[in-house]
């Protein structure tokens, strides 16, 4: 999963690149916050396996599978927002980047 999540991570990072036309990888614009944040839901999802192997309880399992797509979620938006966040700093936002960054951010929803 791991592997997974990694090349979601990348594809969703490329994609934004592309769609603003920014040449600023998602990775400089301060995200260190969301990497520790996909990090810690890297571990729920460990969790929720270990669950499933255990036998646990449905309810059980599928509240900490909410609680990881959560988690991605927040970490997506907060991507989205960093970058807003850097280019309205450098004033450098156009109506073509500022419509590119709202199709990212609905594609979450």
């Amino acid at each position: 999963m791991t592997q997974a999540a990694t090349s979601a991570s990348a594809g969703s990072s490329e994609e934004s690149d592309a769609a603003t036309g920014s040449t600023e990888s998602a990775a400089t614009a301060g995200t260190t916050p969301v990497v520790n944040r996909i990090k810690r839901a890297q571990g729920q999802l460990s969790g929720v396996l270990r669950m499933l192997e255990e036998g646990r309880d449905l309810q059980e399992v599928v509240n900490q599978l909410k609680a990881v797509s959560r988690a991605l979620d927040r970490a997506g938006f907060a991507i989205i927002a960093a970058q807003l966040r850097e280019s309205a700093r450098s004033g450098s936002v156009s109506d073509d980047d500022l419509d590119a960054l709202e199709r990212i951010f609905l594609s979450l929803a």
